[in-house]
């Protein structure tokens, strides 16, 4: 068995997933990896390394997104997007994605924004806390996609990331799955800011025996006003 490579194991993987890539996603895969390992580590972006685990469990579970809803020309914010997962592999798959990183730390805004200028993808890296920046008229349900991979209950995530899309749109949180009481607990929280569960999708992560899942809520009508609340009040009180 000759050495791994990201491009390869992505082909492979998006192969499987009847995924279509452009012509140099590989490239650009192959040039997030090195700089992932390269910088990574130093503001403490990822628990994994190494070429098998970055490219099946960041790029790949990522990139299952694909399989489940299209991406093709919309307009997408990830929150807490960390080292750019999901939202980078989902630009570099579909270049025609309008796509947003925010995260309320800014070495990893830093980081984003250096990377996106290395693989010269147009992306709005914004460096501001979700709960604050839902509130301003140039995010407010401005979104048709919001994605997070972060780790907060589906409730508290909820009342974070809601709040950015449309009318019509969808939050796409990104779960284990065994989360099924989790998503329970979230039912409030999703119908109090205007949405309702739309499915949930488990998929394996090509290569591997990873099972994860996507819940997909929809959103069908604007959320009230007073959402999100400050985060001090939501994590005390969670809807």
């Amino acid at each position: 068995m000759g050495i791994e490579t990201v491009s390869g194991i992505i082909v492979r993987g998006t192969t499987e997933l009847n995924i279509d890539l452009p012509p140099m996603a590989g490239a650009a895969f192959e040039a997030y990896y090195d700089f992932l390992e390269s910088h990574g580590e130093n503001i403490n972006l990822t628990a994994l390394s190494g070429v098998s685990d970055i490219a099946r469990l960041h790029f790949l579970d990522s990139l299952a997104l694909l399989s489940i809803t299209s991406f093709d020309g919309e307009k997408c914010i990830d929150i807490g997007s960390g080292a750019g997962f999901p939202g980078l592999p989902l630009k570099i798959a579909v270049p025609s994605l309008n796509l947003t990183l925010l995260d309320a730390t800014q070495k990893r805004i830093d980081f984003l924004t250096t990377l996106c200028t290395k693989l010269d993808l147009n992306v709005s890296c914004i460096h501001a806390r979700a709960e604050e920046l839902a509130q301003t008229p140039d995010c407010r349900e401005q979104y048709s996609i919001a994605t997070s991979r972060a780790v907060a209950e589906l409730n508290v995530l909820s009342e974070l990331c809601l709040p950015f899309v449309s009318v019509g749109g969808l939050f796409i949180a990104m779960k284990a799955v065994e989360s099924d009481s989790e998503i329970e607990s979230a039912s409030n929280a999703i119908s109090t800011l205007g949405a309702e569960l739309d499915r949930c999708v488990d998929y394996m992560i090509p290569g591997t025996d990873v099972l994860h899942r996507a819940v997909l809520i929809r959103k069908v009508k604007e959320t009230p006003s007073t959402y999100p609340r400050r985060f001090a009040k939501i994590k005390r009180s969670p809807l």
